[in-house]
């Protein structure tokens, strides 16, 4: 590398040939005392440098508050003004002139790690106190289309939780069944849809973080395609599994949400360079192909479904939650989809390879808030916070699932390094090019979504169970969903009915079913998604003994 502008070696810049070599030496390196002047000279120069950035104004997207104002904002407290933990924040935030009606007077939550300017952004934890100065761009999209903001929905400590009870904000109830888990790690998202409190919501995704609450409270959720909805101004946990996407109770508002905020915005590194926001109506698309032709009349001809045969091997998975599953699959076929098994056998390894490659890459870019090396919306204040490593303090305020990353992390970097993180990430790849090889062969692929029924809660907070039991209860969970982070295929989770909850047979939790497209043909997921819930009605259904 070349030296472009040496910098001028000001007072308060000097570096000494003492720091030099304590540099070098903290780092294994050994600098001939001869050399030591004159990497003093050059540190000095670019510490000079370093220090007039500091002095620069960053460089971020203002946010109108005359066209996009904000009002009533406030932190609920009580089991009813939180909606029994799904509000974090509550807030009204709407455009004075917005630019379209597709979501004309729709209430929205968004989940607590999406920047809406003015309003704590919590993120599940008290590690970081941020309140951001900018909107992510699909607030701003979602006002310009006529949504109404009204709050922010409660999500897991640091989004790493598939139960929901680490939130620094509360529990948050499963709205079938109060004391079980809505799944996480946008817990409140589910939450508010299911029991009526926003007509939409928005979900972030990493390992299921969408679909899981999705199934566990009976709403419909996307995963798209990543890079289709830009993650700008969502907090990362790690840039190539991060996903944003549209929660809704049916496929048709799932639709017209993604509608608005798909689309390339020219800050978020995950996106294809050319990939217009309207591109594809998506709402549009769904409601003319289900006025298209009658329920009645093989709407499915022609579309191949593929079961994922792995995708029910797992020996955790519930036999009631496999049951509603096939069940569904084969409304499928008698809605004129042609069935075929397909077996992906690295399938069952999938979620081992991401649970060893997420925390060698998410203890940088998640919890030490340091995304190195990518083109985004970046936000300083919050690795100010955080520091080089995790303080006691900002370590204690994770949940045990943030505790969990960060320990996994260290560990496997001492004791691996560079190279396991690069054979996982080779196998993903693996991974992804055999779900493409089977996407030749089928249109979609179905699953469940999440293997067993919602478990129960902690009141006091999972924390007070211990890491190991607390973390014990996700174990599974995320068996089908997070391979799909890895491979960035689309994936739905469509509710399917109910199955009885592992410790209470009189409890009925509802399930889903994950339909996984080819990459950016989220559309078609949608298209056999709205195509079985048009002809069935999934509150009717029940599966398990007393159904």
């Amino acid at each position: 590398m070349s030296v472009s502008v040496l910098g001028e070696a000001q007072k308060d810049s000097l570096v000494t040939p003492s720091e030099v070599s304590s540099l070098a030496s903290s780092y294994n390196l050994y600098i001939p005392s001869t050399e030591l002047g004159d990497w003093a000279a050059l540190l000095a120069g670019l510490n000079h440098c370093a220090k007039e950035i500091l002095t620069l104004p960053d460089y971020y997207p203002t946010v109108d508050a005359d066209l996009y104002p904000r009002t009533d904002i406030h932190r609920p407290s009580g089991p009813e003004a939180t909606d029994y933990g799904g509000w974090a924040w509550k807030a009204t935030v709407k455009a004075a002139k917005p630019k379209s009606n597709e979501l004309e007077g729709k209430t929205v939550a968004l989940k607590d790690n999406v920047a809406l300017a003015g309003v704590q952004c919590t993120n599940g934890t008290g590690a970081v106190d941020w309140v951001p100065s900018v909107d992510a761009t699909l607030v701003t999209r979602i006002l310009d289309a006529g949504g109404i903001i009204t709050g922010k929905a409660a999500c897991e400590n640091n989004c790493f939780g598939a139960v929901s009870d680490t939130s620094v904000t509360g529990p948050v109830h499963n709205p079938y069944a109060h004391g079980y888990s809505t799944g996480g790690s946008s817990s409140g998202s589910g939450r508010l849809l299911a029991s009526g409190a926003v007509d939409l919501a928005i979900g972030a995704d990493q390992g299921g973080s969408i679909r899981l609450p999705s199934a566990n409270c009976g709403v419909v959720g996307l995963k798209p395609t990543w890079g289709l909805v830009p993650y700008t101004g969502c907090i990362s946990l790690e840039a190539t599994i991060d996903h944003v996407g549209p929660m809704a109770k049916t496929v048709q508002d799932c639709a017209t949400l993604l509608e608005v905020i798909a689309g390339t915005d020219g800050i978020d590194d995950r996106q294809p360079y050319s990939w217009p926001q309207g591109h594809i109506k998506y709402g549009q698309e769904i409601e003319k192909y289900l006025a298209a032709t009658s329920p009645t009349s093989a709407p499915l001809k022609g579309i191949k479904v593929g079961i994922l045969k792995e995708g029910f091997e797992d020996p955790m998975t519930d036999p009631n939650v496999a049951a509603a599953s096939k069940a569904a699959i084969a409304k499928l076929g008698e809605l004129g989809a042609e069935i075929k098994e397909i077996s992906i056998p690295l399938h069952k390894e999938s979620g081992m390879i991401w649970m060893v490659a997420l925390p060698m890459a998410g203890t940088t870019q998640g919890l030490l808030a340091n995304p190195a090396g990518r083109k985004q919306l970046l936000f300083p204040e919050r690795p100010t916070q955080v520091g080089k490593v995790l303080s006691q303090e900002a370590f204690d305020a994770l949940g045990p699932g943030g505790q969990n990353i960060y320990l996994r992390g260290l560990f496997l970097q001492e004791r691996f390094g560079a190279p396991l993180h690069a054979r996982c990430t080779n196998l993903l790849r693996k991974l992804s090019d055999e779900y493409d090889c089977a996407l030749r062969e089928v249109d979609v692929l179905v699953m469940p979504t999440i293997i067993f029924p919602p478990v129960k809660i902690c009141p006091e907070g999972g924390r007070t169970l211990g890491p190991l039991p607390m973390l014990s209860r996700t174990i599974g969970a995320t068996y089908n969903t997070a391979t799909f982070n890895s491979s960035g295929h689309p994936g739905l989770s469509l509710p399917i009915g109910f199955v009885p909850a592992k410790d209470d047979g009189s409890v009925w939790l509802p399930t889903g079913l994950q339909i996984v497209g080819r990459k950016f043909e989220d559309l078609t997921c949608l298209k056999v998604a709205a195509r079985w819930e048009q002809a069935n009605d999934w509150k009717t259904m029940k599966y398990g003994t007393g159904a």
